[in-house]
């Protein structure tokens, strides 16, 4: 429908058969042109009509220029950690490779396939997106409370799923979903957790041209459907365990990157280094147990980090509570300290924005 169309009056739209409208037909219909009109009417400045790109770039400045503090981002991977996540407060989250290879059942060796990874995606943007219009308020004819927001979202896109063309189209297939950012690596595919053993990575002019793809992509994304909508794209080395520190990110940055990541250093002092020899926005890796020292956010931000992910806690901390759980059944215990009561359960996973939407469209 185009907007010409949403500003009709039920009276001037088509007309199929003789029957007239029923009065809750009628009221329906006003209800969402109300609705419709409202949402058109609403700032841009806000985040309405802003692209998760857009939003994610203006994050990544303010925190880079030292105006905001460090990006908090932990990981989902699937549409109830994103509303979670979204739910808590953070400005950010990151879609983790090994979170949808777990919930999935398997472990993160590049194992799940393309369109599995744009599937989760979708139900990332869902989550996110849904979450952002619990607290949006309409009225019977003004839309009123604050705009909504959907935090931004970065994509796990492994190795780009086969060669510099395949990247490219794993940048548009993102893209479609809503995802603001789009993480790419030198592994050599199939690729695993940078934390585990058995790494490898492609040699330094492949890996370049596989960003530089990826970066072309976002341009010609954004060339396509105009300025903000192409994902940002954060580069990805795990050369330090491989090669020692070389200028993989270096190169990342010459071939238009907008992040870079280095992936397991195993010291502070590695980190230092790091940060003082590559500028720009930079991603650090908490993984708890994992290789890399776990440092304060605001230690990270002082060292020159801009954004601190958490890509397992989610993860780890349900499959704990889970495994406990299902202990205590076996035993025949309750498992009331473990779980949320009813209500809230079912307001975390949307039913209360559900009860509403319902009856807002009563007849």
């Amino acid at each position: 429908m185009m907007p010409a169309d949403l500003c009709k009056t039920p009276a001037s739209r088509p007309s199929f058969g003789a029957a007239k409208p029923s009065l809750c037909a009628t009221m329906l219909y006003t209800k969402l042109l109300s609705a419709a009109v409202a949402l058109l009417a609403i700032d841009t400045s806000y985040s309405f009509g802003c692209p998760p790109p857009e939003r994610l770039s203006r994050l990544l400045k303010a925190t880079d220029s030292g105006e905001a503090p460090i990006i908090l981002m932990p990981c989902c991977y699937d549409g109830i950690t994103a509303r979670l996540v979204a739910q808590s407060g953070f400005n950010a989250t990151f879609m983790t490779g090994f979170g949808v290879s777990g919930a999935n059942g398997y472990p993160d060796t590049q194992l799940v396939s393309f369109n599995e990874m744009v599937l989760a995606a979708s139900k990332v943007a869902e989550g996110l997106s849904s979450a952002a219009l619990e607290n949006v308020k309409f009225g019977e004819s003004d839309y009123t409370g604050q705009p909504p927001v959907a935090i931004p979202c970065i994509a796990d896109g492994d190795t780009g799923y086969g060669n510099a063309i395949n990247v490219k189209r794993t940048v548009f297939g993102y893209a479609r979903t809503g995802m603001a950012g789009m993480m790419i690596e030198d592994q050599v595919a199939p690729k695993r957790c940078g934390h585990v053993a058995g790494k490898a990575v492609i040699p330094f002019v492949e890996a370049v041209q596989r960003v530089k793809a990826a970066c072309d992509a976002r341009d010609e994304y954004e060339a396509l459907f105009g300025k903000g909508t192409g994902p940002l794209i954060l580069a990805r080395t795990d050369s330090l365990v491989t090669d020692g520190f070389g200028k993989q990110t270096l190169l990342h940055q010459e071939a238009g990157c907008d992040m870079t990541f280095l992936e397991a250093p195993q010291t502070v002092e590695q980190m230092k280094e790091y940060c003082q020899r590559v500028t720009g926005p930079k991603l650090a890796n908490m993984l708890e147990f994992g290789a890399t020292p776990i440092l304060p956010p605001s230690e990270l931000q002082e060292m020159g980090y801009t954004i601190a992910a958490y890509p397992l806690t989610l993860l780890s901390a349900s499959i704990k509570t889970m495994q406990e759980s299902l202990q205590l059944i076996k035993e025949g215990k309750p498992t009331l300290d473990k779980i949320l009561p009813f209500a809230e359960t079912k307001d975390v996973v949307g039913f209360t924005k559900y009860a509403k939407e319902e009856d807002r469209y009563k007849c």
